[in-house]
Parts: C-alpha cells; sequence; structure tokens
C-alpha cells in the first residue's frame, strides 16, 4: 500500500540471493522511527511504483551478479531505463539514492548498482544522498551500516525540500539554495584500500531501533584467564560497553504440522530460472593422486534423451541437497526428530508487522520437514545479523545471550567479521556453540536463504561428443577449526564425490552382465549460458587460454570443439591456440595427464602451444622453469602482446580469481607496457579495451 504522507519515500530492492531484500528490509524497518515510511517493492514489480511520475525521494539497493550483470530481477527495469530513445530529462523530477552491493574478489565491483545509477544520472535524475558501495568481500556492514545511518537526515531534507517547493511554487534554483550544506558533504561511501580507517560513530541509543546493552543487566561469566576473544567469548572494550544492536526482526512465518503423509514438490519447483533436467552420471573419473592436496573429478552425463543444448564455454547448474547427516543433527537439536516425514504447512502469520510479508518464493507451502531442510533451506549460510539478533530471543543462558548481542552488535563488529563471516561459520557451529539456543522452525524459514544450486563450467562439446556433458570440479573441504569442531565436505562436490563412489570404485554390484560399470545415480540440472565466453566467431583468430587447476574445464571443450571443426572443415583457416596451464606437482595433480589429452591436441594440431608449470615441485635445472602461469605468461611476452596487437586474438581466463586471475591481469598489463614501449597507465588503458571489445574474457570465481 502506498503512504499518502509526504513522510514517504519510495523504497525498492534488486536481489540475486537475498541481500538486497534483506537491506532493505532493515531500512523499512527503521523508518519508522525516524518518522519516515517506506513504500517498499522489488524493482520487478513495475506494475507497483510509477518512476516517470513519482515524485518523492526513491532509495534503491541493488546487488551484482558474479558476472557483473544487475541481478535477474533487475532485467526488466534495467532494459526499460537502457531505451535510447528516452530523453535525457526524462527523470529530471527524480530524487534517490542508491546503495550498491558486490563483491571486489570479482571483476566488475557493483557493476549492477553502477550501470543503473549512471543511466538514471544520465536521464535527469538527482541525488539526494550520495552513492553507497558495499563490499561484500570484507563485510557489507562497513558501508551498509554508516550509509543507513546517515540516509535518515538526507531524506529528510529531501522531503523538506520537496515541502518547500511544493508550497512556495517558487524558483528551481532558489529552492536548491535553501539545501542544507550538510547534504552535499556525504561523500560516496565506496570501500576501498583504506577501509581500515572507516570509523562508526557509537551514536548511543538515540533512535528506537538501536537497543541499549547494560552489562548490568546481565549475569556475564567472563573468565579471567581467558585473554583472547573467540566465537563464545568477548575481551574489553566489547565486553564492556554498551551495546548498540539491531531492531527485532518482526516474525512472519507460521508453521503447522500434519500427521499425514503427502507428496513432496518436485525439484524443478524449485527453480524460476528455466527448465531442469534430470539426467543420469554415465562416468566418474578421479583426475588426481589419492595424496594431492585436492581431489578433482571428472564427471560425465547422459544427456541424450534431453533437450539441454550448450555451447563450450557455458555453465549449468546442479541442484544439490544439504548433507543428510547435518540435517539429522540439525532436527535433532530443534527436538524435531521424530517428525521429519510429517507434512510441514506453511503460511504467514496473522498480524505480522512484517511490510508486504509472503512466504517465500523457495519454500513450499506444503512438503514433508525432511524435503524442506534438504531441498529448500541453506543451512551452511553464514548467519547475518538479524538472524544472530532474532537468536537471542531463543537463548536462555545470559553470558551466550550476552554473547550474540555483542556479535549482531555495532560495538562487535570486527568479532563478528573473525569468528561468524570469516570463519565460514553456520547455524549448526552456532547452535553448538550456543547450547541453550533454541530456535522455532518458523524462525529457520525466515531467515535461512534459498538453498542455492551450483553452477558448474562445461569441459566438452556436444559436437565432439554427442549428448555428453562433462565437468570438473574439486571437492571442497572446511577443515576443523575453532569455531567449526568438525571438518566438512563443500555441500554440492561433498554430495557429487559420494554420489559418484561407486562408479569410482566400482565393486561387483557396480558391474552389469558385460562387466561394465552401470549407474543408475541421476543428478537435476539446467543451463545457464554464457554470452560471452565463447570460442571466437572467426575460427582463423588466434587465442590464449590461461586455466590453472580446475581452471582448465572450460578450455577442454574448447579443444574438442575445434578439434571436430578441424576434422568436418579441411579447408577453413584455423588460428594458432596457446594453452598456459598450472597444478601442484607433476605426478599428483597433472589433470588429465593420464588420459593423455593434451599430448593429442599437440600431435594433431589443434593446441599450437602448451605451457605448464609446476608451483610445488623443486628443479635441478641451472635455470628455474616458472611455478605459476603469470610468470610462463611473462616468459613469452612478445608471443602474447603479437596474439592480442597485432593478431587481434583473444585471451580467456578461467579459475581462482583472487590468487590467479588478478596476478594474470597485472602479468598482461606489463607485458603491454614493455612490448609497446609504453608506461603502465596507458597498458592499462589497453587492457581495458581488450575487455570492452570482449577480447579479454573472465570466467573466475573466488
Amino acid at each position: 500500500m502506498c503512504c499518502e504522507s509526504k513522510r514517504r519515500f519510495l523504497l525498492l530492492y534488486a536481489t540475486q540471493k537475498g541481500q538486497a531484500k534483506a537491506i532493505a528490509e532493515e531500512i523499512w524497518q527503521q523508518a519508522g522511527a525516524h518518522g519516515l515510511e517506506a513504500d517498499m517493492h522489488c524493482i520487478s514489480e513495475m506494475d507497483k511504483y510509477n518512476l516517470e511520475t513519482e515524485k518523492d525521494p526513491v532509495v534503491i539497493v541493488i546487488s551484482t551478479t558474479g558476472t557483473g550483470d544487475p541481478p535477474d530481477t533487475a532485467r526488466k527495469f534495467v532494459k526499460k531505463i537502457q531505451d535510447k530513445t528516452l530523453p535525457p530529462d526524462h527523470f529530471a523530477h527524480l530524487q534517490y539514492g542508491l546503495l550498491g552491493l558486490g563483491d571486489s574478489e570479482y571483476m566488475f565491483f557493483c557493476n549492477g548498482g553502477r550501470t543503473v545509477d549512471r543511466r538514471l544520472q544520465e536521464l535527469g535524475a538527482q541525488h539526494f544522498y550520495d552513492t553507497g558501495l558495499a563490499d561484500d568481500c570484507v563485510g557489507l556492514e562497513l558501508v551498509v551500516d554508516p550509509w543507513i545511518d546517515g540516509l535518515w537526515l538526507a531524506l529528510k531534507e529531501a522531503l523538506q525540500l520537496q515541502k518547500e517547493k511544493e508550497g512556495m511554487n517558487s524558483a528551481v534554483d532558489a529552492v536548491s539554495s535553501s539545501l542544507s550544506p550538510a547534504l552535499h558533504n556525504v561523500h560516496e561511501l565506496n570501500l576501498s584500500s583504506e577501509v581500515q580507517n572507516l570509523k562508526l560513530e557509537d551514536e548511543g541509543a538515540r533512535d528506537s531501533d538501536v537497543l541499549s546493552q547494560k552489562l548490568d543487566d546481565i549475569n556475564l561469566v567472563s573468565p579471567a584467564r581467558d585473554t583472547e576473544p573467540s566465537l563464545v567469548h568477548s575481551v574489553p572494550p566489547v565486553s564492556q560497553s554498551a551495546l548498540n544492536i539491531p531492531a527485532l526482526p518482526p516474525e512472519y512465518i507460521e508453521v503447522q504440522f500434519q500427521d499425514a503423509q503427502g507428496k513432496n514438490p518436485h525439484l524443478s519447483s524449485l527453480i524460476s530460472e528455466g527448465t531442469t533436467f534430470e539426467v543420469p552420471v554415465r562416468k566418474a573419473v578421479q583426475l588426481t593422486r589419492e595424496d594431492a592436496i585436492k581431489t578433482a573429478l571428472l564427471l560425465e552425463l547422459d544427456i541424450a534423451d534431453t533437450a539441454f543444448e550448450y555451447q563450450p564455454g557455458d555453465a549449468f547448474c546442479v541442484i544439490c541437497p544439504n548433507n543428510v547427516s547435518e540435517v539429522e543433527e540439525l532436527l535433532h537439536i530443534l527436538g524435531l526428530s521424530g517428525r521429519r516425514d510429517d507434512l510441514v504447512c506453511v503460511k504467514v502469520k496473522q498480524g505480522t508487522k512484517k511490510k508486504g510479508a509472503s512466504r517465500p518464493q523457495h519454500i513450499p507451502e506444503r512438503s514433508t520437514l525432511n524435503f524442506l531442510l534438504i531441498w529448500c533451506l541453506e543451512i551452511r549460510a553464514i548467519p547475518k545479523k538479524a538472524f544472530l539478533r532474532a537468536l537471542v530471543e531463543c537463548t536462555s543462558d545470559a553470558g551466550e545471550k550476552r554473547r550474540l548481542q555483542e556479535l549482531c552488535s555495532r560495538q562487535g563488529a570486527s568479532d563478528y567479521t573473525r569468528f561468524i563471516r570469516d570463519s565460514n561459520v553456520c547455524l549448526l557451529d552456532l547452535l553448538h556453540a550456543f547450547p541453550s539456543c533454541k530456535p522455532s522452525l518458523s524462525l529457520l524459514i525466515e531467515h535461512l536463504p534459498k538453498l542455492q544450486a551450483r553452477s558448474y563450467s562445461v569441459s566438452s562439446s556436444n559436437l565432439y561428443q554427442p549428448g555428453r556433458l562433462c565437468f570438473v570440479f574439486n571437492v571442497v573441504e572446511f577443515p576443523a577449526g575453532p569455531c567449526r569442531p568438525l571438518s566438512r565436505k563443500g555441500v554440492c562436490t561433498g554430495w557429487l564425490a559420494e554420489l559418484v563412489a561407486p562408479l569410482l570404485h566400482p565393486s561387483k554390484n557396480t558391474l552389469d552382465t558385460k562387466g561394465e560399470i552401470s549407474s543408475t545415480k541421476k543428478i537435476t540440472i539446467y543451463p545457464r549460458p554464457n554470452n560471452a565466453f565463447h570460442l571466437p566467431a572467426d575460427p582463423s583468430v588466434p587465442f590464449i587460454m590461461v586455466g590453472p587447476g580446475t581452471g582448465i574445464s572450460p578450455f577442454i571443450g574448447f579443444l574438442q570443439h575445434r578439434q571436430k571443426l578441424r576434422e568436418q572443415h579441411p579447408d577453413w583457416k584455423f588460428g594458432e591456440t596457446w594453452l598456459f596451464f598450472g597444478c601442484r606437482h607433476k605426478d599428483r595433480d597433472y589433470l588429465f595427464k593420464q588420459v593423455h589429452y593434451f599430448t593429442c591436441f599437440l600431435e594433431n594440431g589443434v593446441l599450437t602451444h602448451l605451457k605448464v608449470c609446476f608451483s610445488r615441485d623443486s628443479s635441478t635445472a641451472e635455470v628455474a622453469p616458472p611455478k605459476y602461469v603469470q610468470e610462463a605468461l611473462r616468459l613469452c611476452a612478445k608471443e602474447v602482446a603479437r596474439v592480442l596487437l597485432k593478431d587481434r586474438g583473444y585471451f580467456y581466463v578461467c579459475g581462482d580469481k583472487k590468487h590467479m586471475a588478478d596476478d594474470v591481469s597485472d602479468a598482461i598489463v606489463d607485458i603491454l607496457s614493455m612490448e609497446m614501449e609504453a608506461d603502465r597507465l596507458e597498458a592499462m588503458k589497453i587492457l581495458a579495451m581488450l575487455r570492452e571489445a570482449k577480447r579479454y574474457l573472465q570466467d573466475v570465481w573466488s
């Protein structure tokens, strides 16, 4: 419902995984304490708001996908405002403030927010509050919290200006001059390398949405011998501070158990991105030796009887379940072990104070409790501060309650980052650490995000292997630590490894009558096409591939596809191909070595140059060989520069963002600078032009 009061402002959010929505809801909750009312909508609900006629200030919270695009929920909105026929004063009446969410581990940091911000400016919209860019790499709250704190004064100034403008009907310049100088002094909260200098001002308990918890209100047990903070223990000054903690999120979900047996929804109903396919796993190969640091597996899926289509370079998503033993453990802690097969009916709680409350889209209206916890909720998610705040109310022990308050407070921000965020703590870890905390099922549904499908790069060519789809992955390992009592495997990679174990270690039971391995194991997948990370359209164009570790995955598909094209079109001209691959040990984790892929590609001319590095192997050579792909690139500087500049070739990078892709980018800048005899700034501009032309392409992850 729109608010008729002049204290209204429009609040829009565009979310991919729920972060932006959660922050928008926090703004909505705090607004009332400031005498304001937020008219909140998802940016996709364009029938519920109209920026063309909007008179009140607009606040936008928008995330960014890993590829740098706006989230799916913002696609229609972005397409609409990108209309080139719109005049430059289309939004001249609009006042807005924008908070962008991103992750600096990825190339296009906050590009979703930047794209919308830039386009609104081009169409004449004006900032009433400067843009905030929050970085999930180091903690969104470092920018989000102070940005929200400063929002209220800016909103009141903008609303006051609007009121004066309407009442006096005076000239725009005269009205503008009345705007408080303080409004113009709010600097863009763009998280940079100086983030450690960001001071969060303790504002006490001046707002009703912030609760002050004093030490004398609780019986806090603090062993004198503990001088270091931990997940469950704090030290001064946090342990002695009055705390500013978030407002308690309103409850809005109600669950009812039914003893009757019922049918669970199909997995496809959990996905809104497109058509799903249930396909058998036909083959599994371990590509690494048992003593390798990481275990890499190659899986081959049978897609022959489906309409699944892909190109080399595309990705696809695997719908995966939570670990069954972790779900059992959670059921035990919740006291619901005996009800796992009971039907759960989920609906919105009557009389809830939550704005626009509705059952989350990823939660079925009716399903068994087991299905809900295994397939719908991300129980491994790092708990957000709003969740910690809600868990406080479910905790009976005074010391545990105080520590949870500290972890979600302004004063405990560094402890939250260190012991929750950076330690990858999940709900189960918290429940073990704070045993008096007994949350309800409805609270978990309210605060745990959707169990996301996991994305993998295709490692095959449908032209080379019709009806087959291959992919490669490392089995992710999370070691035990101070905040995690037991080691864990990745949600999806651990499940896949367990699923294909019979194919990796066949027994008599897995062999068919011909002595071949048979498998009835199936997984559910759906396509996730990549718009750019594909082979050059012109086969005569040369290209360079850099893919250490499992980053080699898409390039196997590239080379398979190129081999088949060469066989089918012997009269075509094909450009040279370079592959830079790296791993730790030549004899332990040299992927695809045992299947002789690279040797075959070299022998038949599909691969022109192969450069391989081994970072952990010692060498007795007089000149030590390069240990990393970026070093190998520098040794081939002249050839690399020729391919990129003279031959107008393509450059592909796939793999780890933090420890590889950035170093490769730096190496290319150095190469361009040296070979062009230009300064580093000029070389960076050339690299930016290559990116813009889609000739320097990345498929990276953190």
